[in-house]
């Protein structure tokens, strides 16, 4: 993947495939398959790297826990949908640096 050929780890997990009869839909080896199968825009690796980009899944397992659930979590108030999901957008904003940038937009429109 690193290299750049998920046609070949795909065609190394096809042999793999689960046998349907054994098998139900989610099998291991069947999922990872159609996972990768299903995206291939995403899985390129070596542009990403290039462009400075993260590769795994471990920054944005770590930022919901201070992004989304400090705030959902805390004691005491509840959240109509559309109240949190606005509220989230902002501290996402805030997370990512650009909550001037944003409100200077805000401010210019």
């Amino acid at each position: 993947m690193l290299d750049g050929n998920a046609s070949g780890v795909l065609a190394s997990l096809l042999p793999h495939i689960e046998a349907p009869e054994l098998a139900d839909n989610d099998a291991p080896v069947r999922a990872c398959y159609r996972y990768m199968r299903n995206r291939p825009g995403q899985l390129d690796y070596p542009r990403a790297i290039a462009e400075g980009l993260p590769i795994g899944s471990g920054e944005i397992e770590s930022a919901h826990r201070y992004v989304i659930q400090q705030r959902l979590k805390i004691s005491g108030p509840w959240w109509k949908v559309d109240n949190a999901e606005k509220m989230l957008a902002l501290r996402t904003l805030r997370a990512n640096s650009n909550w001037d940038t944003y409100w200077e937009s805000v401010k210019s429109a």
